[in-house]
C-alpha cells in the first residue's frame, strides 16, 4: 500500500531557513520532492498577511492555491515595544496544530516543514497514534527537542539541487541596504512562484 503523504509549511521558518542559506525555495519543487515519498493527500501552507495585501502577495498567495496547496493566513499585528521599536508578529501555531491533530486519517506521514520546537508536542502525539513524522529544516535552525520527537529529520539545505528557485534573489536582497531593525524583516510572502510572474 502506497504510503500516503501530508505536508504542512510554517511560511516564516521557510523565509527565514532562505535567508539564512542565501538561496530561495521554489514551493511547487518542495511538493514534487515530498510527493515523491508517497501519495501526497494534503498539503498546507501557513503565512501571515499584512492589514493591506498589496498585488505581489496575493498573486504568491494564489499562485499556491493553483499549485494545490491549501493557504491558512493570520493578520499580522504591530506591536511597540519600550524602546519605541515596531515589531510585526503573527503565530500560525494553533492553525498548523489543529491541522495535524484534525486531518490524521488523512496520511500515514507528516511532513513538517519547521524547526520550531513548540512543535515537538504535537509531533510526540502523532507518532503516539501511529503515524510517521519528518521535520524538514536547516540544522541551525532546528531545536533538538523538536528534532529528537521526529522519526525523521531533513536538512533542507542539502536538497538545494531538487528544490531550489535558480535566479531568484530574496526580497532583502532587492532591497539594497535600507536600514532595519533587527525584527522587521520584510514581508515573507512577496517571492513570486511562476515564471511568469518575477515581480
Amino acid at each position: 500500500m502506497t504510503e500516503r503523504i501530508a505536508l504542512f509549511i510554517d511560511g516564516a521558518n521557510v523565509y527565514a531557513a532562505a535567508k539564512r542559506l542565501g538561496w530561495n525555495f521554489d514551493h511547487r519543487k518542495i511538493l514534487e520532492h515530498f510527493q515523491s515519498y508517497g501519495t501526497l493527500h494534503n498539503a498546507f501552507y501557513y503565512t501571515a498577511v499584512p492589514p493591506q495585501v498589496d498585488d505581489k502577495q496575493k498573486r504568491f498567495i494564489d499562485a499556491l492555491t493553483y499549485m494545490g496547496y491549501t493557504v491558512r493566513t493570520r493578520p499580522l499585528r504591530e506591536s511597540t515595544d519600550e524602546h519605541g521599536d515596531t515589531h510585526r508578529r503573527a503565530s500560525l501555531d494553533i492553525e498548523i496544530v489543529t491541522d495535524l491533530l484534525t486531518t490524521t486519517d488523512r496520511f500515514d506521514t507528516a511532513v513538517l516543514l519547521t524547526g520550531d520546537g513548540d512543535f515537538e508536542r504535537p509531533v510526540e502525539v502523532l507518532r503516539a497514534r501511529g503515524k510517521r513524522v519528518i521535520v524538514a529544516s536547516i540544522p541551525e535552525m532546528t531545536s533538538y527537542e523538536l528534532r529528537n520527537a521526529a522519526d525523521e529529520y531533513v536538512d533542507l539545505g542539502a536538497l538545494r539541487e531538487q528544490v531550489e528557485r535558480p535566479g531568484y534573489r530574496l526580497p532583502s536582497e532587492q532591497r539594497g541596504s535600507e536600514p532595519r531593525g533587527a525584527d522587521s524583516r520584510p514581508f515573507y510572502v512577496t517571492a513570486p512562484l511562476t515564471d511568469a510572474d518575477e515581480r
